[in-house]
């Protein structure tokens, strides 16, 4: 596939590819390195081939007995050449418009966030034995998070067209990926691969919920401004005690009341008439 990044009402443009750089490029390089890794077991060690997929794969019964790496690990596993192929295509191709949307921080986040929701969609399906899945079903492949970084570019660059390469039909991203989310739901509803398509979905729901309930900085915006809230009320709750305290202080020592209904401190000499002002007000 090819993108082009033009307007909602008029011509598709000149096609251009994508850049190869930053997050993406580093995803791919780590999903080509770890697919060589599994074919040179697969040739030279079936057992540790098997072994590897076991440990690191997605199996939901093996996350009961500690294995929670593998929520995140299975995103890195294929389960042949056109998989792989297919996944880093897409990953390439809507990566990196959402790369230069989002920065490289929080790219990652976002990704990962993606692979994680579809492994727990899956995990959740898979313990209720829905569409014949059982905690023993595995789960490869980084579709989870390419599915949550499509419909993220379907609702960011809505009315930008996408060329169904290699055929010369341009069609705007917002139909893209209705069309794919179609197909994996009748996919799932027709009992032909529903392990993939529930996966596929789950990275798709988990990335609209994303952008829709979180804020545009994403998750270290939200807690940092959490704990900023929390340490600002904690700071309030602190001045609210000295000035319980203090306030006790005066009384014992037979002095009025010198705060306002605000907690602010009133100058005590203000209440003098003309002369009778001291130096002037405390100042903090």
């Amino acid at each position: 596939m090819r993108r082009t990044m033009s307007g909602g009402g008029g011509g598709a443009g000149a096609l251009n590819m994508p850049p190869f750089e930053g997050a993406v490029r580093w995803l791919i390089i780590a999903n080509v390195a770890v697919f060589i890794v599994q074919s040179l077991l697969q040739g030279f060690m079936p057992g540790g081939a098997a072994e590897f997929y076991r440990v690191f794969g997605l199996i939901p019964e093996e996350l009961l007995r500690g294995k929670l790496w593998q929520v995140l690990t299975y995103a890195f596993l294929h389960g042949d050449v056109m998989h792989i192929f297919f996944n880093m295509l897409m990953l390439w191709m809507f990566g990196a418009s959402m790369h230069s949307y989002f920065g490289k921080r929080q790219f990652y986040e976002f990704y990962y966030f993606c692979v994680f929701g579809s492994a727990l969609v899956f995990t959740v399906m898979a313990f209720a034995g829905a569409f014949g899945l059982r905690p023993a079903s595995p789960l490869v492949g980084a579709s989870g998070g390419i599915f949550g970084l499509l419909i993220a570019f379907g609702v960011v660059y809505a009315e930008s067209h996408v060329y169904l390469f290699p055929f010369p039909i341009a069609i705007k991203a917002k139909y893209l990926c209705g069309i794919w989310l179609g197909i994996n739901v009748l996919l799932m509803i027709r009992n032909e691969n529903p392990g993939s398509a529930i996966a596929h979905l789950g990275g798709a729901f988990f990335g609209y919920l994303y952008l829709k309930f979180l804020p545009r900085q994403g998750f270290g915006f939200s807690f940092s401004e959490r704990w900023y809230a929390m340490r600002n009320a904690y700071h309030r709750y602190q001045r609210k005690q000295a000035m319980k305290k203090f306030k006790v202080y005066m009384r014992e020592h037979d002095r009025g009341d010198y705060f306002d209904e605000h907690g602010n401190y009133k100058d005590p000499d203000s209440k003098k008439g003309n002369g009778e002002a001291g130096k002037g007000p405390w100042v903090n």
